[in-house]
């Protein structure tokens, strides 16, 4: 009887752990169990887009204030279309606020930084940040570098 017990307290440990591993595994991964319905839409245009996946977090401050819900081609524009749902808690940002697409660390995952503007009107529920920086793109960084440095070497 007493190696019973043992077997079904080994167990339920084992499937406790298994699901912590399990939250843990949708928490790092951006899925989350439950959704919270205070949310609003709002859209951004960027040039450049690398890097920048669904569900990536929508952070001000270093907060995270809501996630990145589409990414598509503006057909008008040409230009990357990012949908983003903000929390309802944050629904007083200016119309001149900016946003960035960021990394987190030199390699790390891409995010949309957003920067609070000065004018008094606020961004609704539809409305659109034409104010934006683009993703920074090593590969351009390092080809930029090389050019420059073969061009000044040509000239010596």
């Amino acid at each position: 009887m007493q190696t019973r017990t043992l077997e079904t307290g080994v167990g339920l440990f084992i499937l406790a752990g298994m699901l912590a591993l399990l939250l843990l595994a949708l928490r790092v991964s951006g899925l989350t169990v439950s959704t919270n319905g205070d949310t609003y839409r709002l859209y951004a245009y960027f040039d450049n887009i690398a890097g920048l996946t669904n569900r990536a977090k929508v952070t001000m401050a270093g907060v995270a204030i809501g996630k990145v819900t589409a990414i598509d081609l503006d057909r008008n524009s040409y230009t990357g279309r990012v949908t983003m749902e903000l929390e309802k808690r944050v629904d007083n940002l200016p119309t001149d606020s900016t946003a960035s697409i960021l990394t987190a660390g030199l390699l790390g995952e891409k995010y949309v930084g957003i920067s609070v503007g000065g004018e008094e009107e606020v961004l609704k529920d539809g409305d659109s940040i034409r104010d934006t920086q683009s993703a920074l793109v090593l590969e351009d960084l390092i080809g930029k570098f090389l050019m420059n440095s073969v061009n000044k070497a040509k000239e010596e």
